[in-house]
């Protein structure tokens, strides 16, 4: 290192390469003197090159590290120090396969390198996940360092992660043997009683409960966290049958915490009195119910002790349990006590009880001025030290727990009715607003939920969490000019929407995408998404940094968790949406490509000279806009880029702020793919995985690939009116291809063929293989549609699904179709259908089955039920200028063709302003 260098320049590499490295410790400016002094008298060479170029890496002056380096390695070959560099280089633009290459290239010029085998490790453990050859690279480090604890740690971590359990435990015990009788000192009893946890934990996972056991007992004494002892103990209790220990262990964890869910689902296991799906037998929920009251006497302060009871209580003594939990809260005015309630309400019979009781209690209020069964003084007639308590018993039962119920229920016009008697009664309560807010997004009408939640806001300005309710109720009324700048309120010195990036503010972006995707702008829909999926390549980045400080602190086990939650990181919800949107984005692309400027001057030419001088005056109105805004935002981010010591920061301009660039790929359907192999690893029991799997596949024409997504979603809900869609389109594509001729057709066919046996969830699905004659398959598929709508006839989407697919078996059977849709009202109750199921139910006939009348008609029957949704114009909606038929029946460009942020800025100006609204009765 350095070492063909004279004296001199030998120390000025030393100040690069050292033990204070400057490019790691930010001291950019004195490393580059450092080699630039070097290289003015030997230019050539080439580990002076290549810490240049590291160094000018950490600047973002990529290209010219990359060059520098590249220069360096050239000059010197066999330089471990130039391999080393050009790795670090690699791996910090993600490219770990080509930095592992590195790294081994490095080691054969110096095996025994301590830091590059570091650095490898870390790779293999981290980024790649290559375990054996982590557990080489560990063993390595701890033959040339045995002496250093770390190095045993590691070494044992990497079995454990390369599932050898067995052997990291005989690398911990070996560990344990080198060390003395009166050790830890006592400045390492921390680190050495989160190694026995580990390796208590470690015996726990292999099986070994008695040596376990054993050990927690020998070694009790060392370990300092001993609430984690005493977890661990009960656990292992439970797993040898020691029953009645366990009992007393949890009872006396119940003691210090109270409220901890898991230590009385433990306590019930102990009792015999536990069941995974929740279901109890009489005498059960009776031992149940006396076990709880025993504890709540002695915990009388606890919540979980009385909330618990009412999952699995029923009929008198559920409605006795909750009423002595919601009158306190009640009392005290708890806001979140709904919430708290809401999982209740999927066992209808407990919602039926609970409106009751919340009623008597309102009606107990208001009339007497308490709660039933006390004697108190009417307090609406008679001064008393108490009356401001009762009044606000009285109000937040009316206007939070009532109207949230009826919300909840679906009675919006009654939950409306009630909370504007409390906003007439007591209007500077912020939550009113958001709760009213929160019925009319339920109810449809998404630019009045918009527009109270500006309100709100304005009441409070201080108050991040309404400013973001606000902000997401916007983007749910697709006012995306305004959220953003509504957002922006709480980012760092105002900084433009940038900062929300940085912050991975993820709902915001989801938001944002699924309101430009329903808009038709596809190019700012991917952007958003894809921004997503970043933030979730940045985390798996992030995780780099603790590899050596868990193996330096020994938080093992937490350091082990991490490991395993970024192996699941990609099953978020977060990412399922995110690259759920952008396969739709890419799907749509792919029907309905954008032109492309020379198909696009074709059509401008063909035009009469006045249209043609109309449409060049639009598009120069449109460039000039769009410049004028641009400015704009550059003067906003030049403000805010100085701080206060008078500093300027300058960020990166973004290069495609409307996703443009993003819709100019070759073959949409591949980029969709690279999600949906992302998703289907991921995300395999999720529903909309397999469904955009069948788009995908319908479209590349992989009969094989979409027939697998049939047989997952068959899987996963046979019943589901989608997966009957997919079912029905698969048979009703094979029934219609031509009798295989080639190598390839063949090879599917009798894959098909073979694949019959495994149709055993329906007798009638079996019928869709024998696809000898088509006449006889396009009958069994109208057969087995007919048997499908018996089945459900009383659900209005799947009555949609199979009318769908008797037009799309039997187009001349349209108005059949459409009279299946229409009927539904005969068999079903209005209260029971769903807005969103109601709206698809209207795109349906609008856009797949192509009838305007059948459109209107339906809609009308909707505004009815709806009265409140704007979608359909209901009596009590928003007024809106463009009908949804209008909207439906339209066929646009995708990508944003009749869309511009210009046009959608101004028609927002008043939009989320409660003054747009005077007007409205709501």
């Amino acid at each position: 290192m350095g070492a063909s260098l004279p004296p001199k320049e030998a120390n000025l590499f030393k100040l690069i390469v050292g033990k204070m490295k400057s490019y790691e410790t930010k001291q950019y400016k004195k490393g580059l003197k450092a080699a630039d002094a070097i290289l003015k008298k030997f230019p050539d060479h080439g580990e002076t090159l290549s810490m240049k170029g590291l160094t000018l890496n950490c600047m973002d002056r990529k290209s010219e590290a990359y060059e520098l380096v590249r220069l360096g390695l050239k000059n010197d070959l066999k330089s471990h120090v130039c391999w080393h560099v050009y790795g670090l280089l690699y791996r910090s633009d993600r490219e770990y396969r080509e930095a592992i290459k590195c790294y081994r290239n490095a080691l054969k010029i110096d095996p025994d390198n301590i830091e590059i085998l570091r650095d490898l490790s870390l790779l293999q453990a981290a980024q790649m996940r290559d375990l054996t050859g982590f557990v080489e690279t560990r063993q390595q480090l701890l033959t040339l360092k045995p002496n250093h604890r770390m190095n045993w740690i590691g070494f044992a971590v990497a079995h454990h992660l390369n599932s050898n359990g067995a052997k990291a435990i005989e690398i911990l015990e070996a560990y344990e043997g080198t060390l003395e009788d009166d050790y830890p000192p006592e400045n390492e009893r921390c680190e050495h009683g989160e190694m026995l946890l580990y390796k208590i934990s470690l015996l726990e996972e292999c099986g070994f409960i008695e040596r376990a056991y054993e050990e927690l007992r020998k070694k009790e004494f060392k370990i300092v966290d001993k609430l984690t002892l005493k977890e661990q103990l009960v656990s292992l209790f439970v797993k040898l049958n020691h029953l009645e220990e366990g009992e007393k262990l949890y009872r006396a964890l119940l003691s210090m915490n109270p409220d901890n869910y898991r230590y009385y689902e433990g306590l019930q296991k102990c009792v015999g009195l536990f069941s995974e799906d929740g279901l109890y037998s009489p005498d059960e929920i009776d031992q149940l119910d006396a076990l709880y009251k025993s504890i709540g006497q002695e915990y009388r302060w606890s919540s979980a002790v009385k909330r618990i009871p009412l999952d699995f209580l029923q009929g008198e003594k559920f409605r006795e349990a909750a009423d002595n939990y919601i009158r306190p809260l009640l009392t005290k005015g708890v806001p979140s006590l709904f919430s708290d309630l809401s999982p209740l309400y999927d066992h209808p019979c407990k919602a039926d009880i609970l409106e009751q009781l919340i009623l008597e209690l309102e009606h107990s209020v208001r009339t007497t001025g308490g709660y039933p069964g006390r004697m108190v003084f009417c307090y609406w007639k008679k001064k008393s030290p108490h009356q401001h308590l009762c009044g606000l018993c009285f109000y937040w039962l009316r206007d939070f727990m009532l109207v949230q119920h009826y919300d909840r229920r679906g009675l919006y016009d009654t939950a409306l009715t009630k909370i504007d008697e409390a906003m007439e009664h007591t209007p500077t309560v912020i939550d009113l607003y958001s709760v009213k807010g929160r019925i009319l997004k339920h109810a449809g009408d998404l630019e009045a939920a918009a527009a109270l939640a500006d309100e709100a806001r304005c009441m409070d300005l201080a108050d991040r969490y309404i400013n973001s309710e606000c902000v997401k109720r916007m983007l749910q009324a697709d006012q995306v000019a305004l959220a953003e700048k509504t957002a922006v309120l709480f980012t760092k010195d105002g900084d433009q929407h940038n900062n929300l990036h940085d912050m991975q503010c993820m709902w915001y972006e989801l938001a944002s995408g699924e309101s430009y995707f329903r808009q038709g702008d596809l190019g700012r829909a991917l952007k958003k998404f894809l921004a997503v999926e970043k933030h979730y390549a940045d985390i798996t980045e992030d995780q780099f940094d603790f590899h050596s400080y868990c193996l330096r602190k020994m938080t093992l086990r937490a350091y082990v968790e991490m490991l395993k939650f970024q192996d699941r990181l990609h099953s978020h919800v977060y990412f399922r949406k995110a690259a759920s949107g952008a396969i739709r984005c890419y799907i749509k692309l792919y029907d309905s490509p954008s032109k492309s400027a020379a198909e696009e001057e074709d059509e401008m030419s063909r035009l009469p000279p006045s249209q043609k001088k109309k449409m060049r005056q639009k598009q120069r109105k449109a460039e000039a806009r769009a410049k004028k805004e641009a400015e704009g935002k550059n003067e906003e981010t030049s403000a805010s880029g100085v701080s206060k010591s008078g500093k300027r920061h300058v960020k990166p301009v973004d290069p495609d702020p409307h996703g443009e660039k993003l819709l100019q790929v070759e073959d949409p359907l591949l980029e969709a793919t690279k999600y949906l192999k992302l998703l289907q690893k991921n995300s395999p029991d999720s529903l909309e995985t397999h469904l955009q799997s069948f788009e995908v596949n319908m479209r590349k024409q992989k009969i094989l690939l979409a027939f697998q997504a049939v047989k997952q979603l068959l899987r996963l809900d046979a019943e589901n009116p989608d997966s009957h869609r997919c079912l029905i389109r698969f048979f009703h594509k094979v029934g219609s291809m031509a009798a295989p001729v080639t190598d390839t057709d063949k090879l599917i066919s009798s894959v098909l063929e073979a694949e019959r046996p495994s149709f055993r969830f329906s007798r009638t699905m079996l019928i869709f293989l024998l696809c000898c004659c088509d006449q006889l398959h396009g009958k069994s598929l109208i057969e087995t549609n007919i048997s499908f709508l018996e089945k459900h006839k009383d659900s209005l989407i799947h009555r949609a699904a199979a009318a769908e697919m008797l037009f799309v078996l039997k187009p001349d059977k349209k108005a059949e179709a459409i009279k299946l849709i229409e009927d539904s009202n005969n068999n079903l109750v209005s209260t029971k259908w769903r807005l969103k199921d109601c709206i698809a139910v209207h795109k349906l006939l609008g856009t797949v089955l192509i009838d305007c009348d059948a459109a209107s008609r339906w809609k009308l029957r909707c505004a009815e039920y709806f009265p409140c949704s704007t979608y359909f114009e209901g009596r009590s909606s928003s007024a809106i200028s463009k009908s949804s038929e209008h909207h439906i029946c339209r066929n646009s460009e995708n990508g944003g063709a009749n869309y511009t942020a210009d046009e959608n800025a101004g028609s927002l100006a008043s939009n989320g302003k409660l003054e747009a609204f005077k007007n409205l009765a709501i």
